[in-house]
């Protein structure tokens, strides 16, 4: 079973998350910031981690980057809705970090966020 990370300071969005990929048959653990995440991260293996770029205590840009630094093999789906400046500018950042890294742009459609995951997973 492929085990996933959700990272999200928003609850209702975490929560919806976890449900709809536990329903596609993943294991989902979640954190509220990446210095919840990376505690995680330090204690279990994930094949892919969504994180939320805005968010308190470590953002999702920083979370990435110590991913990059730390677990160069990571998969990552970035995830925003923006914020001070474009969601698509915070998503292009994240997306110059990593091969490895795929970005959506918040509201996403079900069907889009099932594909991109599948596709990081090498899922059919």
């Amino acid at each position: 079973m492929k085990r996933i990370l959700v990272v999200d300071d928003e609850e209702q969005i975490r929560s919806m998350l976890a449900q709809m990929l536990e329903h596609e048959g993943f294991e989902v653990d979640t954190a509220e910031n990446g210095e919840e995440g990376m505690n995680l991260i330090s204690r279990h293996a994930y094949d892919l981690i969504i994180t939320d770029m805005i968010m308190p205590i470590k953002d999702g840009l920083k979370l990435i980057m110590e991913l990059v630094r730390d677990y160069p093999d990571q998969r990552i789906l970035a995830i925003s809705g923006g914020g001070a400046i474009k969601a698509e500018r915070y998503l292009t950042m994240a997306g110059y970090l990593g091969d490895d890294i795929v970005t959506l742009e918040k509201p996403f459609k079900r069907e889009i966020l099932l594909a991109l995951v599948n596709e990081q997973l090498g899922v059919k």
